[in-house]
């Protein structure tokens, strides 16, 4: 039976990087792969873009209240291999549920990408979900500054880091950026504390 996979990590983990390097997998074997993100995800328009420079046409872009079953059902006929989803954190609850069953229904596996929490260390609706759910939970990572294991986002605006805001603001909008930091940088350059 195949699974729901959930592959998660702090920002520049090589989420996105490593989904595309997975496609190519797939694609070199002659297996054919679907290529699914939220819409909310701007940053590349209907494109994945790693921080490295890969790209490639999405082949599903998913609106927010999308009801992703008709799309799955016609996909099952196509002799997909896999299905891969990035920024999967964007995802909502009953969207996750249609994935998980797809997997199960017509033994495809499905492979999620994206973030665990937001700037504020909390669960995306999406991510929350896929940790209840996944048959296989990986973390990918990355370095902070200091060279510890990161595992914070922390959303820099305007040159400062915030505590405030809503929970999806897109990178390289206006004047948002993030950082990945671990948990004691995170303590201390986001939240003021001393450790």
């Amino acid at each position: 039976m195949s699974k729901l996979y959930f592959r998660y990590g702090a920002m520049n983990s090589g989420k996105s990087a490593l989904l595309l390097q997975v496609a190519n997998n797939y694609e070199e074997r002659g297996m054919k792969v679907k290529i699914i993100k939220p819409s909310v995800d701007t940053k590349a328009e209907d494109c994945i873009s790693s921080r490295i420079g890969l790209k490639r046409k999405v082949d599903y872009l998913i609106a927010e209240k999308d009801n992703l079953k008709s799309f799955l059902k016609e996909t099952s006929k196509e002799n997909i291999s896999c299905i891969l989803v990035d920024e999967a954190q964007f995802l909502n609850s009953e969207q996750v549920d249609e994935l998980f069953l797809f997997t199960k229904k017509y033994d495809t596996p499905v492979i999620c990408y994206g973030l665990r929490t937001d700037f504020k260390t909390n669960l995306f609706p999406g991510s929350k979900r896929l940790l209840e759910l996944a048959d296989v939970i990986e973390e990918l990572y990355t370095i902070c500054r200091c060279g510890k294991r990161a595992k914070f986002n922390a959303r820099i605006v305007d040159g400062k880091f915030v505590t405030t805001g809503e929970q999806i603001a897109i990178d390289n909008q206006h004047t948002v950026s993030y950082e990945s930091l671990c948990g004691k940088c995170y303590l201390e350059k986001v939240l003021n504390i001393d450790c």
